[in-house]
């Protein structure tokens, strides 16, 4: 405990008397205890005004660098499955191909009446109405629904619907509504919509009326 006392008395004193002195005339306890003050103030200055920004910028960097890494992963991955990719789009190209063979042009759309036509009449169904609508263009076809009335018997109305479902061209059959007579004759309502691909002067039209639309859309912006 002696010594311990005397310890402090000697650290004690040394700070007695330090009024006029400079710095460099000190003892050797308040010129450590003033140089590790000095140390914690410009190690609390620099990481305030320094290393807090370098920490943040290398924290950005971390992540960053995890993005990059997920990138390559899919980049990578994108490549091993690139041969298998190219057959998978190559598969599309040819059934988007077939499909539209199945639709015809707009000189082929009398053919195609005339087909639904005699797919009736070949039934021995009765028309009643064959009214074809008018045209509805779409991003990349066009549709032309028709009105028809017919009545057969039930082979014959269903033989009908199915003879359509079989036509080389795509033709459906929508809203359909059955009737039954007092002969035990049905009649059929039903609209029917069959498709076409747009001819070059259309796909233009298509094209510009999307360009003004966005223009317009732009210019609203502003």
């Amino acid at each position: 405990m002696a010594d311990l006392k005397n310890i402090g008395e000697t650290v004690s004193a040394q700070f007695r008397g330090l009024n006029g002195l400079h710095p460099g005339q000190w003892p050797i306890v308040p010129r450590a205890l003033c140089a590790l003050g000095v140390a914690a103030a410009v190690v609390a200055l620099g990481w305030f005004f320094y290393w807090s920004d370098q920490m943040e910028d290398i924290d950005r960097a971390v992540a960053q660098e995890a993005q990059l890494r997920d990138a390559y992963k899919s980049k990578v991955q994108q490549a091993v499955n690139l041969e298998a990719l190219r057959k998978q789009k190559e598969q599309v190209n040819q059934y988007v191909s077939t499909l539209e063979k199945q639709l015809p042009s707009k000189a082929e759309m009398d053919a195609l009446l005339s087909d639904i036509n005699q797919a009736g009449l070949g039934r021995g169904l009765q028309f009643q109405l064959f009214k074809p609508g008018q045209v509805v263009v779409r991003d990349y076809y066009a549709e032309l629904p028709i009105d028809i009335k017919v009545t057969g018997t039930y082979h014959d109305v269903g033989a009908f619907t199915s003879d359509i479902a079989n036509l080389p061209r795509i033709v459906t059959l929508n809203k359909l509504n059955l009737v039954a007579g007092k002969d035990g004759a049905l009649t059929l309502e039903a609209v029917a919509k069959t498709f076409r691909y747009l001819d070059d002067e259309e796909i233009a039209a298509q094209r510009k009326a999307a360009a003004d639309k966005k223009k317009a859309k732009g210019a609203r912006k502003k």
